[in-house]
């Protein structure tokens, strides 16, 4: 049977699940707490920020798509 994770290990897998830099995922239990959710806010910004250029890509590909349908 497998040992269960620690507390550590358990925040640095999510870290880099969310996709932290093993840089990011040594430093961030170091930081003060204020500090953690300020990074936290920033990466989930960040990531944010390219979902939402994605799903702009997505649409100008639907629309291309919905276009050339259109025409045959």
């Amino acid at each position: 049977m497998e040992k269960p994770m620690t507390e550590d290990e358990l925040l640095a897998r999510n870290l880099r699940d969310a996709g932290c830099t093993e840089a990011e995922v040594l430093l961030f239990p170091a930081l003060p707490p204020r500090e953690q959710l300020r990074f936290l806010s920033r990466r989930r910004n960040a990531l944010l920020a390219a979902l939402h250029e994605a799903q702009s890509r997505i649409d100008c590909l639907d629309y291309l798509m919905y276009r050339m349908k259109q025409k045959s």
